[in-house]
């Protein structure tokens, strides 16, 4: 009885079941879309602390343009909260770490690194790099937050980023350019896109489109002076053995993503080029190189990037074919407009981004046919890129064994374009003019009064009295004596031999200037480069 009596339990009511959980839950708050928009914040506040360092504060555009960036990233995030406040909508990422991203990156900060040794402008740059990191990391994260709720954090931009400032760098006054040219790279992966073997992918590689673009709009507004981008196509060879140390740099990359016919292929066909063009008409066609150090570069670490290139054997030696051509091809075009040459280079490769589809269908049709089929070599991939990398190597030693990479090359040599200046070879006049400027600009007063001789008698170039004036100015305010006298005297032309000083300049074969060569290595290496009066032990 007393059994029966007792009250049975109650089974336990679970935690969040029943009506008033499911009221509660209907009604509690969606998820907060700041989650992780902590992480944008935290790098904008990242750029402007980067804005108060010396080297920054020290240019008041450099400054602003860095305020400019941090103010425009911040009304983005307060714009994209806005947008999600109050929506169930949240947004996250997830990290992947992809080697073609961190390896290319390290590839090319040892560049920068080598470089930047004996050209101290590039070590001056690197807060700049830092804080276009940190832009091109909001920037990106916000651009796919705008359109999906996923970002993929990951090395990407490091690459984009180093790859743009290799080539193309705006000078401080103008530094907010290169946010913009940074924007243009993202906002064409992000828009700019086609559907290739299924699945939709960027067209364009994002640091070639930028650059691209870019380089389009200095050209249509003559505005290369904003830019640093002569000075970085020239310097290249300021450090020692640079044609070496990018060759096996290149290697490493070459090894682990097999783009070695993309850059082989496109440095034969430069080479051949430029041996036929020499052939034909006795002057190399580049002044002092049969492939600039620049492009040397450029077939390394612009136009290989795998995403946007084709990814056969065939299509990828044809993809360098047509680099090496278009860049050859576009030396000359550009030269003949009066434009800077080094964007050569730079034009051509997203030209070759959208040919790559139709490479595509080139490929397919050709190994259809029975003589593809029968001479390909059934290798494995690996072993492939092996082989070829073999055949890049040997060619590469050949160009070194014959004086077309770090060798002095005979476009070096001043009385080598004065001879074929005085022969009327094609284009020699102006290339002996662009010299002569090149080292006047170095205050080089020998060059300067040849300069004013030039535009004085109107011979190889159209006579311009107050240009020569301006030059002869020049030759006298460096100490060079003729020039003092033709300035005074336009109508009894006087020439001189170079001084030792002008030697140092003149002979640095693109390379630093010899400021600390013994005077007789100075006149010895003058008799090597043609100078007749260094070869008598006489001096100036």
């Amino acid at each position: 009885m007393s059994a029966a009596r007792r009250r049975r339990p109650q089974p336990r009511r679970q935690r969040g079941t029943g009506q008033g959980a499911q009221t509660a839950r209907r009604q509690a708050p969606p998820p907060s879309p700041l989650r992780l928009f902590w992480v944008p914040l935290a790098l904008t506040l990242g750029l402007l602390l980067v804005s108060f360092v010396p080297r920054i504060q020290a240019n008041v555009g450099l400054t602003r343009s860095l305020w400019a960036a941090v103010v425009g990233l911040l009304v983005w995030q307060v714009a994209l909260f806005a947008r999600l406040r109050g929506t169930a909508e949240d947004r996250s990422f997830h990290t992947i770490l992809r080697p073609q991203h961190y390896l290319q990156a390290s590839v090319q900060v040892a560049v920068f690194v080598y470089w930047g040794y004996f050209w101290r402008p590039v070590y001056d740059h690197a807060w700049l790099l830092v804080a276009q990191l940190l832009f091109a990391y909001v920037f990106d994260m916000l651009l796919s937050w705008s359109r999906r709720d996923n970002y993929v954090l990951g090395c990407g931009p490091f690459p984009i980023i180093f790859s743009t400032n290799l080539f193309l760098w705006f000078r401080d006054d103008w530094f907010y350019l290169q946010f913009l040219m940074l924007a243009a790279g993202f906002m064409g992966k992000e828009f700019v896109r086609w559907q290739r073997d299924g699945r939709s992918t960027h067209i364009f590689n994002p640091s070639a489109f930028s650059l691209g673009l870019f380089s389009l709009v200095l050209i249509a507004t003559s505005t290369t002076d904003l830019t640093w981008g002569l000075d970085i196509a020239t310097t290249l060879t300021l450090a020692p053995r640079i044609y070496l140390f990018l060759f096996l740099i290149g290697l490493v990359v070459m090894y682990c993503f097999s783009i070695t016919l993309v850059a082989g292929s496109a440095a034969i066909v430069l080479f051949g080029a430029s041996a036929l063009y020499s052939a034909v008409t006795g002057v190399p066609y580049f002044i002092d190189s049969e492939i600039p150090s620049a492009v040397f570069l450029g077939l390394h670490l612009l136009v290989t990037d795998p995403s946007t290139s084709p990814r056969t054997p065939l299509g990828k030696t044809l993809f360098g074919v047509l680099y090496g051509l278009g860049v050859f091809v576009l030396y000359s075009v550009l030269s003949a407009i009066g434009v800077p040459t080094f964007y050569d280079k730079l034009l051509s490769v997203p030209l070759l981004n959208l040919s790559v589809q139709w490479i595509d269908r080139l490929v397919r049709s050709l190994q259809d046919s029975a003589v593809v089929t029968r001479w390909s070599p059934d290798w494995t991939p690996a072993r492939a890129n092996l082989v070829h990398m073999t055949v890049w190597i040997l060619f590469f030693g050949t160009m070194t064994a014959i004086g077309a990479t770090d060798g002095r090359h005979r476009g070096d040599t001043v009385p080598f374009w004065e001879q074929a200046c005085g022969e009327h070879r094609l284009q020699a006049c102006d290339r002996l003019i662009q010299i002569e400027s090149n080292y006047c600009g170095d205050n080089a007063g020998w060059a300067c009064n040849e300069l004013g001789r030039h535009y004085t008698e109107g011979t190889i170039v159209t006579a311009a009295p107050e240009r020569a004036l301006g030059y002869f100015s020049r030759a006298c305010e460096v100490r060079f004596q003729a020039g003092c006298v033709n300035l005074l005297d336009q109508e009894h032309l006087s020439r001189a031999d170079p001084r030792v000083l002008d030697l140092r300049l003149l002979l640095r074969e693109a390379g630093r200037n010899l400021l600390e060569m013994p005077e007789p290595e100075v006149y010895a290496r003058a008799c090597d480069h043609g100078w007749r009066f260094a070869c008598d032990g006489r001096t100036p």
